[in-house]
């Protein structure tokens, strides 16, 4: 490339010289002298001084390219001296890594060799280039900020997946995330790195030292008296664990931090340096310079002017620098060193980009007279050290750096030729180009000025019991209120900085979004368009290589910009038409959904597998959208599946590492961030542990005329007179108004399909920070008060103290400036508003979609998925800075999304189970909040019942837990004693999350309630089959929790130290909690609709009542038995087990037993007392024991001191001993269980409730005991020996109780004894004679 001929350039573009035999001024080329004195002027001669500028030789075109290669070889050194090593190194003169021997474990390395991404536990590899003598250096780009040791070794280090660099003994290494320096012993060293760092190493073989830098920063010498002499020689090396990654750069491109008097491994092309910048100042002359022909003279003039006219005086000057100059443009040093430089330096000025136009007319020039490979090369080079210079720029507090590569940026892609051959063949090709989309958050706040642009700090300081911050602040300090103003003011300023690199981001989304360049062809849009849906495919594919998938911290910033830049083309349509749709009604139609139009890869739709879809609903999609499937596609949806077996049975063989180049053709995210493709795979074990993807190239067969991505063109998008394009198919349901272009449709439809790969979990992740400065916060004031209250006379605890509150203050002061980044850049005002049009989107998606009946199964779940996550953010990660309540039309859009919720929890068109359990959940935490369980209550009627029938409908088939959860939030605050938000036994822990739902303060909705009730009293099967199914429940949940407990019981009581497994006392606490709440939903159907267990012309209200005696029964006698199983668990305090306590099944019980003994009418009241007394295992001690009379039982375990502590172990909990003896203190230390320690959480009137319900059962119960005459055995019921025969069978004549036939019925029609069918059951009375 670069041993191009002198003529070339002239001749390929065939330039017509004028000859002697021309006239002077023919074709605009000015008179010899003239010329000649230009040409001298443009190419002075540095052998001639001034003193013989009037002897010097006339010069024209015919000499110039002679001239030119004279003054080019001047200073030139000779061939000899080229390329010869440097004393003091060994190994080739282009440095690398060394992917073919000096390695060790599984490593992936970018096609340059320079970028390594570890793939193994802890893998190794080194250069190919060592040194022995004098002093060197190479830079390291840090693109993760995980664990890895970077330094140096010699030939003999020897490593494993466990030893790395440093941990040999001649191999030497920093290690920033640990911050330590390692050779075989560990110290600490340096500071800590993060992802955009630049580490320097630097060997000093003559002094025996080794240092490295940070960013520029020396952090100190590391190691000195290091091995040297004959045999030893240091190689760069580098060890790194799983995913972690870097860029090395010994010298390929000009270093970022040069240090004086240290050499590169690689020698820049010293010639070749000369040479650029010898041509560039050619350039630059001819820019400045303009020929006067009225007065035959040169005048000066300032470039920055200069435009491209065509004057053939200049033009062929500049071709003949050309001729040398594009070359030399082709290799990436000297573009970084050169070019880049001078681009940088016409922006210096400042002032808008377009203000600028020489960049554009240089680029115009670059067009015309390089070789267009040439132009190429150039551009993808130039892009791809702005991008490595944007990326691993250091932060400074007015971001001068990133805004400094961000305008040459944008300044270059404003170019349109250029533009559309870096999206088409770069930007999302060879680049990662979403990184100049990020802004990367501070670790080192005061390297970032961070200091000097928020000076106060300050964080909040009041709490309530707990732990959460409190609603109403009481009256703040003056003092405090000035810190608090300070730093707002500061958070201010540096919003203000962070918004002009946001601006210039959004800028060069405009320009990739213009659909107005047509001139040389396709629209910048499309071409965007169809990357921008490959891109989605990538990071949507869990198939993907590892190193395809978009790190989502970029994510979050490029969804918020193109979420900026879309809304304003949107904006500028609606201008322009205003027939089309508001941005801020923006939706994404149904028809894009099931039309093929648009690639949704593998996601899953509501229904299930589109190709499932496309066969079941071929006959609704015809008539309700035109459109036909080809029963051949639907055939070849059956056979594409078999292809898929028969590819990754054929993918599952050995491929060498060769191989993998076509599987992995794509650049990788986590070495080198601009580079090219990760796809050699270096392995240390005989094959290839990885196996390729399906190509991504070819569309699925199934799609209804559907075109691979890169194919589609504007016209398949936009559509034409008489086609939809995109929109092809509109239901009748669907309004015939213009949306807006339908381009922008598909990138919000990508927008959401972001949002739901992995920007919403970064946004949760990134609350990290704020939960820190919280529990700084509440350490620091703790401390501050023990200070206070610390005696006198220990000054030994006042120095800890006082040691402990500085780091916890210095601690607070970074975090508070850190989380002022973070709330800038992530959780701004700005960035809510966008996650909330989001959120609107997906809530007008996904209602347009069900409006198309059946087709709404086609829809994508991520659009529900988005919504409930959406909403979720909103709630959680934004406040406190910014409050939900404060956005736009809040209230409607949370209903609007209640409805969605309540509508599609139980709507039979999901199949998906996850999808599911995700909108039962979204419902379930929806009615724990106030303001959410408001806007339940504000939907239409009818669907409030029809949410309210589905979440009673049975318990059997289908995931209850959920939904009696949400019936038991409804309930929360109503029910006796239930007006806690935390166990009383458990306030004095840690405080936990006070976001979580199950956290939140009671409240009750009684229009709910209403709804409930009137469907269980109205619908008597369906309020029977509901209260069986919670009752079938109930007996198992309390029963596997016995079983559970008393396996923990034996556990503990063997003399050895036993383990018990953390999942099963998980499951164990599980069990116990449902057992609870289903006894709080009795309780709510007990107080709400009485009478489905009381009024006994109702058919089950008997049997119902029976059963809810039987259960009640054995909960209270196992609970409350004197020194029993639950009581020595509830004592063992183990950890895990911290809900299991008396208070809340007893109350929940009591809750139930007061409604139906003190609350109801006197017949309902009579009929629940016999069923209760009737039942064999009641026992009156039980009630008593409520309010702590029942004899020597053992008491509450809420005053208990615990027993011995239990230790956890290897994921399980060692048991602590029991001893045999009967309970663990005597019954005179112990307090007994008792209503009245309650008084906080049980109202005066329910304890006099309890209190006569007390009187009431003991009087009936010694009343029943007199009239009860003994029973002999004949006489009682053969299945439960419990009550006396009442039932006869037809036709068998077999008898038995009402209780025990009434309950067989309900499952099994045969006798129970001569298994005949039943037809009838009768009443039975003993005759009176027998």
């Amino acid at each position: 490339m670069s041993s191009k001929g002198g003529g070339t350039a002239l001749t390929r573009r065939n330039y017509r010289l004028a000859s002697d035999m021309d006239k002077p001024k023919v074709t605009g080329i000015v008179n010899e002298k003239l010329l000649s004195d230009y040409l001298h002027h443009v190419f002075p001669s540095t052998k001639q001084g001034p003193a013989l500028a009037s002897l010097r030789k006339p010069l024209g075109f015919q000499d110039l390219g002679a001239h030119l290669e004279r003054l080019l070889s001047e200073g030139e050194p000779a061939e000899e001296s080229r390329d010869q090593p440097i004393e003091g190194h060994l190994g080739p003169l282009t440095v690398v890594l060394d992917h073919t021997s000096g390695f060790e474990g599984l490593l992936f390395v970018d096609d340059d060799l320079l970028g390594v991404i570890g793939h193994s536990n802890f893998s190794s590899i080194r250069a190919t280039t060592c040194v022995y003598k004098g002093k060197w250096v190479y830079e390291v780009l840090i693109s993760s900020q995980g664990l890895m040791q970077i330094g140096w070794c010699t030939l003999n280090c020897r490593f494993n997946q466990e030893e790395g660099v440093g941990d040999t003994p001649d191999s030497y290494a920093y290690d920033g995330n640990r911050v330590r320096k390692w050779n075989v012993t560990t110290t600490n060293y340096g500071k800590s790195w993060a992802a955009g760092d630049i580490v320097t190493c630097l060997i000093d073989l003559d002094e025996g030292t080794i240092t490295f830098c940070l960013n520029g920063q020396s952090l100190g010498t590391a190691f000195t008296n290091i091995k040297m002499g004959p045999g030893i020689a240091y190689f760069p090396a580098i060890s790194l664990s799983f995913k972690e990654s870097v860029a090395f750069n010994f010298g390929s491109r000009p270093l970022r931090y040069p240090v004086e008097g240290y050499l590169p491994l690689q020698n820049p092309p010293a010639a070749d340096l000369v040479k650029a910048h010898r041509l560039l100042g050619y350039i630059k002359t001819v820019l400045s310079t303009t020929i006067d022909t009225q007065e035959e003279r040169l005048v000066e003039k300032d470039c920055a002017s200069w435009r491209l006219h065509g004057e053939t005086t200049v033009l062929i000057t500049l071709a003949h620098i050309f001729n040398h100059f594009a070359p030399l443009m082709c290799k990436v040093y000297l573009v970084e060193d050169v070019l880049m430089s001078f681009l940088l330096g016409i922006l210096e000025g400042g002032g808008a980009v377009d203000e600028h136009p020489l960049i554009q007319q240089l680029l115009d020039l670059f067009w015309l007279l390089m070789e267009d490979y040439e132009v190429n090369e150039c551009l993808k080079q130039l892009m791809m050290s702005l991008l490595r210079a944007y990326r691993f720029s250091p932060i400074i507090p007015d971001l001068g750096f990133q805004i400094h590569y961000l305008r040459l940026t944008t300044a270059v892609l404003r170019h349109e030729k250029s533009r559309k051959y870096l999206l088409s063949n770069v930007l999302f090709d060879v680049l990662r180009s979403v990184v100049f989309f990020y802004i990367k958050t501070p670790l080192r706040v005061k390297e970032a000025g961070l200091e000097e642009l928020i000076p106060t700090t300050w964080w909040p300081t009041r709490f309530d019991k707990e732990g959460k911050d409190e609603l109403e602040p009481k009256e703040e300090t003056a003092d405090e209120r000035l810190r608090r103003r300070a730093y707002e003011r500061g958070c201010q300023r540096l919003k203000k900085r962070i918004e002009v690199v946001e601006e210039l981001q959004v800028q060069i989304l405009r320009l990739f979004l213009n659909n107005k360049d047509k001139e040389t062809g396709e629209a910048s849009r499309y071409i965007f368009l169809n990357k921008f849906r490959k891109f989605l495919q990538e990071n949507a594919s869990n198939r993907g290589h590892p190193t395809a998938h978009c790190p989502p911290e970029y994510m979050v910033c490029f969804l918020h910009r193109l979420i900026t830049a879309v809304r304003s083309y949107w904006d500028e349509g609606k201008r322009k038409s205003p027939g089309c749709v508001n941005s801020e009604e923006a939706y994404v139609p149904p028809q894009l959904f099931y039309n093929g139009k648009v690639d949704y890869f593998d996601l899953q739709r509501l229904g299930g597998l589109l190709s499932h879809l496309k066969k079941t609903l071929k006959d609704d999609l015809a008539s309700k959208a035109n459109i036909i499937i080809d029963p051949a596609e639907i055939q070849a949806a059956s056979m594409d599946d078999l292809d898929e077996d028969e590819e990754s049975g054929a993918a599952q063989r050995p491929f060498g590492a060769a191989a993998m180049g076509g599987a992995l053709a794509r650049p990788s995210w986590l070495s080198s961030p601009t580079l090219g493709r990760a796809n050699r795979f270096l392995s240390t074990a005989a094959v290839s542990l990885m196996t390729p993807r399906r190509p991504l190239a070819p569309p699925e067969k199934v799609k209804v005329r559907t075109l691979a991505v890169e194919q589609r063109t504007e016209e398949d998008i936009e559509g034409s007179h008489g086609n939809d394009g995109l929109l092809l198919g509109r239901p009748l349901e669907e309004p015939d108004q213009p949306i807006t272009e339908k381009s922008l449709l598909e990138i919000v439809d990508g927008i959401v399909m972001m949002y739901n790969l992995s920007v919403h979990q970064q946004l949760g992740k990134m609350v990290v920070v704020s939960d820190d400065v919280h529990e700084y916060a509440v350490a620091l004031k703790d401390t501050e008060e023990k200070i206070a209250r610390c005696p006198a006379r220990r000054p030994d605890i006042l120095e800890e103290l006082q040691k402990s509150q500085k780091v916890f203050a210095e601690k607070l002061n970074h975090l508070s400036r850190r989380l002022a980044w973070i709330n800038a850049t992530i959780y701004s005002k700005e960035k809510m508003l966008d996650v909330y049009w989001l959120l609107r989107v997906c809530i007008q998606t996904i209602e347009h979609a069900d409006s198309t009946g059946s087709l709404f199964a086609f829809a994508p779940e991520f659009y529900l998925n988005v919504a409930m996550n959406a909403y979720s953010a909103l709630k959680n990660y934004f406040s406190p800075a910014n409050s939900m309540e404060e956005l736009p039309g809040y209230e409607e859009t949370l209903t609007q999304l209640a409805a969605i919720l309540a509508k599609h929890f139980a709507d039979p068109r999901i199949v998906g189970t996850d999808i599911k359990d995700s909108l039962m959940q979204a419902l379930a935490s929806y009615v724990c909040y106030p303001q959410s369980l408001r806007a339940v209550e504000r939907i239409p009627e009818e669907q409030r019942i029809a949410m309210m029938r589905n979440l009673l409908a049975p318990y059997e088939q289908r995931p209850w837990a959920q939904t009696n959860w949400i019936l038991v939030r409804l309930w929360r605050g109503c029910g006796f004693g239930y007006r806690y938000t935390r166990l009383p036994h458990l306030l004095k822990t840690k405080p936990e999350d006070a976001n979580l739902p199950s956290l939140q303060k009671p409240c009750p909705s009684l229009l709910l309630q209403r709804h409930m009730a009137e469907l269980l009293s109205m619908d008597k099967d369906m309020a029977a089959s509901f209260l069986n199914s919670v009752l079938n429940q109930l007996n198992w949940a309390f029963s596997e929790f016995i079983g559970m407990i008393q396996e923990i019981q034996q556990a503990a009581e063997r003399p050895e130290r036993n383990f018990v497994d953390t999942r099963q006392l998980k499951v164990c606490a599980t069990c116990f909690d449902l057992s609870v709440s289903l006894l709080r939903v009795l309780e709510m159907t007990v107080t709400l609709v009485p009478e489905i267990f009381l009024d006994w012309s109702r058919p089950s209200a008997e049997l119902l009542l029976r059963r809810l005696a039987q259960l009640l029964n054995q909960v209270l006698n196992r609970v409350t038995a004197e020194r029993n199983l639950f009581d020595r668990v509830v004592n063992l305090r183990l950890p895990g087990l911290e809900s299991v306590d008396h208070y809340p099944i007893l109350v929940a019980v009591t809750g139930i037993l007061v409604r139906i003994l003190v609350d109801g009418e006197r017949q309902g009241v009579s009929r629940a007392a016999s069923v209760l007394l009737s039942d064999p295992c009641f026992q009156l001690h039980s009630i008593q024991h409520l309010l702590g009379e029942g004899g020597d039982s053992t008491g509450s375990s809420a005053t208990l001191a615990p027993s011995v502590p239990p230790v956890v172990a290897l994921g399980s909990v060692v048991a602590p001993p029991i001893h045999p003896a009967p309970g663990v203190t005597g019954p005179a230390d112990r307090k007994h269980f008792s209503l009245h320690a309650y008084t906080d959480y049980i109202s005066e009137e329910e304890e006099k409730k309890v209190e006569r319900m007390l009187a009431f059962l003991t009087e009936e119960s010694k009343q029943a005991a007199a009239s009860t005459a003994p029973t002999s055995e004949e006489d009682l019921c053969p299945i439960c020996y419990a009550h006396s025969i009442s039932a006869i069978f037809k036709p068998c004549s077999h008898k038995s109780c009402k209780a025990c036939i009434n309950q067989h019925l309900m499952n099994n029609k045969d006798c129970f004894f001569c298994k005949a069918t039943i037809t009838g059951v009768e009443d039975y009375s003993k005759p009176a004679g027998s």
